[in-house]
């Protein structure tokens, strides 16, 4: 179906305001462009705890919801590896704290091209582990860890879920990966299609894996291409988001398709109407509120019948869209 009318305004606003496609920009200037678009997403709700500490060297920031924690969501933003800051994904974060009853820990990651590759996933990795063994003074108990991100967040996500099964742990509960970046081949047919080179454009992923992993040859390890592990079985059940307008629809419906294949429980909607970002632009698109349902939904029942039959009641719809 075509973009949603909330899409296509948004879009055209943007022509309207000019400026270079991402990537004609300089990394400097498109994380301007990241930080112009936090002005739109406003506040999300009060948290019963906000701290910005860190995890090793890594920083991050935590936020805790009122009431009982039922688990702890290490969030790993989107941005090609490139763009993205904490700030940016705060009112996203609070939104998945209230809504799941869930700890949300943002992840602060090294980003390219200062940091290549693999310092993101080292970084992811290690966040992870700081987690795993601060629980309870993130929960209060040692609650259940579930892995998320967007885009390169999910790229992210997908791997420490691959490094965890293959370390022993951390244990993980779920992998929520939203449109996620899982291999390195702009070739499929969403990459070719014409009415997805929206906000994100073959180019722009082109650039972003040439600042993220300049040397091509590396872009096939499944630490970089997570659909190019050789075995997907026994990882953590998955919940899997792609847009239907987005240059990788296929890649990440691909990763869902193959760990289902591998025995891996996956709960998949493709967002019809949508393009690469609706998800984290919240209080923006509706497109964002339907995404943070289906995942929130997902969380609590995950957690609620495998973990804990007594979690506390759905958070207030508060901030909601």
């Amino acid at each position: 179906m075509a973009l949603d009318q909330a899409t296509t305004t948004l879009l055209s606003q943007m022509a309207q305001a000019g400026g270079p496609p991402l990537h004609e920009m300089t990394p400097q200037e498109a994380r301007g462009f990241g930080g112009a678009l936090r002005e739109m997403y406003g506040p999300g709700p009060e948290m019963a705890r906000v701290e910005d500490l860190k995890a090793g060297a890594i920083p991050v920031r935590v936020l805790v919801p009122s009431g009982k924690v039922g688990g702890v969501i290490v969030y790993y933003h989107g941005g090609g590896w490139v763009i993205g800051a904490l700030d940016e994904f705060d009112t996203l974060g609070r939104q998945l704290a209230d809504r799941t009853g869930c700890g949300v820990v943002l992840v602060d990651y090294r980003m390219a091209p200062e940091d290549p590759y693999p310092a993101a996933v080292e970084d992811s990795w290690d966040a992870l582990c700081w987690v795993a063994e601060n629980l309870e003074r993130i929960a209060g108990a040692r609650v259940p860890v579930i892995v998320a991100g967007d885009s390169a967040g999910g790229n992210l996500a997908a791997i420490v879920a691959q490094r965890a099964r293959l370390e022993g742990g951390p244990d993980l509960a779920l992998q929520v990966l939203v449109y996620p970046v899982t291999d390195c081949d702009f070739d499929n047919e969403s990459y070719q299609d014409p009415e997805n080179q929206l906000l994100l454009s073959r180019e722009t992923m082109i650039w972003f894996w040439n600042h993220y992993a300049p040397n091509t040859q590396s872009r096939r390890s499944p630490d970089c291409s997570p659909l190019r592990a050789d075995d997907l079985s026994d990882l953590p059940p998955a919940v899997v988001c792609t847009a239907e307008h987005d240059v990788l629809r296929d890649e990440g419906e691909a990763y869902a398709e193959r760990l289902r294949a591998a025995g891996v429980p996956v709960e998949f909607r493709r967002f019809e109407g949508q393009m690469h970002g609706f998800f984290t632009m919240v209080n923006v698109l509706p497109g964002s509120a339907a995404g943070i349902d289906f995942v929130a939904d997902a969380v609590r029942r995950r957690l609620t019948q495998v973990f804990a039959p007594s979690l506390p009641d759905h958070r207030s719809d508060e901030g909601r869209d």
